[in-house]
């Protein structure tokens, strides 16, 4: 499909900025792509390109849906998977936005398509969004963590490459084509307590925007994301302490947490929250991100 805004207007822009997310096996709690979509509304973005459905999916996984259009009308929502456009509010930076859900078929070809776009719009740096259940309190700030295997952004932000190894989701797919094609790539995932996996899981929400703050380089809109991650954390606690099982074994994941060594706790941590303190309160401030 063509795209319907020209990405070659300003050719002095600085690189954009690509963000990607998945519904399905790569979005825990729905957390991933819950971020991206807050950030698509308040920015307004732009849809400028669509992935055929019937390239990629299978109907009787992702069935189409039945509903009803603005005229009351009866239409079919296919499982699309769109790329829109948004231009950050302090930097007038473009960020490209990938939303949809996770494809049944020609993995590569999925991923070709939208690398091919992220070209046509200038992109420098692509950052795949993801959320993992993992063995976490929910009492606990949300682990985040930003991986890259590109030698440069390893550099710039001091991450290190990711050391698992095993099934991969399509974000995975997506980054490591990316930096084949030399865009800066990288991957950030959240780890969401597995004994609350329904989603929404604001706080998982809350922590992934709070990590791409500091890729995008300025502040993403949280809307109310801070007093539902307050309320989603009161909810579970008293629903754990209804059953002393489930009470238990939440403290164990604290004891577990709390003695091991807390990111949150080291003297990097401290700087970058300050850093992000003070983009909120002068939006021109802070380091640059990849691509900048």
């Amino acid at each position: 499909m063509t795209d319907e805004l020209d990405p070659t207007a300003d050719t002095e822009r600085t690189p954009a900025i690509l963000l990607a997310a998945f519904e399905g096996w790569n979005d825990a709690g729905s957390s991933a792509s819950q971020s991206l979509e807050m950030v698509a509304d308040a920015w307004e973005a732009r849809s400028v390109h669509e992935l055929d459905p019937q390239d990629f999916h299978d109907f009787q996984v992702n069935r189409p849906l039945s509903v009803r259009d603005e005229d009351g009308s009866r239409v079919l929502k296919w499982p699309t998977t769109t790329i829109s456009v948004a231009t950050s509010p302090v930097a007038g930076r473009t960020v490209l936005l990938v939303q949809g859900i996770e494809p049944s078929f020609r993995w590569l070809d999925f991923c070709e398509e939208i690398l091919d776009v992220a070209q046509q719009w200038d992109v420098g740096s692509v950052v795949s969004v993801g959320a993992l259940l993992a063995d976490v309190p929910h009492t606990r700030p949300v682990p985040c963590q930003v991986t890259s295997d590109d030698p440069g952004v390893q550099a710039l932000l001091g991450v290190e490459g990711s050391e698992y190894e095993g099934p991969a989701g399509i974000v995975s797919v997506l980054a490591q084509l990316a930096q084949e094609r030399g865009m800066h790539a990288m991957s950030l995932w959240a780890a969401v307590p597995h004994y609350v996996a329904q989603p929404p899981s604001p706080k998982a929400t809350l922590a992934l925007l709070s990590a791409l703050e500091e890729l995008v380089g300025e502040p993403l809109p949280l809307g109310e994301l801070v007093e539902e991650a307050r309320a989603w954390q009161a909810g579970v606690d008293e629903l754990a302490e209804q059953d002393p099982e489930v009470a238990e074994y939440v403290r164990q994941l604290e004891e577990a947490k709390d003695t091991a060594e807390l990111p949150e706790a080291t003297g990097e941590a401290i700087a970058r929250e300050f850093e992000r303190y003070l983009r909120r309160r002068d939006p021109g401030s802070g380091p640059q991100s990849p691509g900048r």
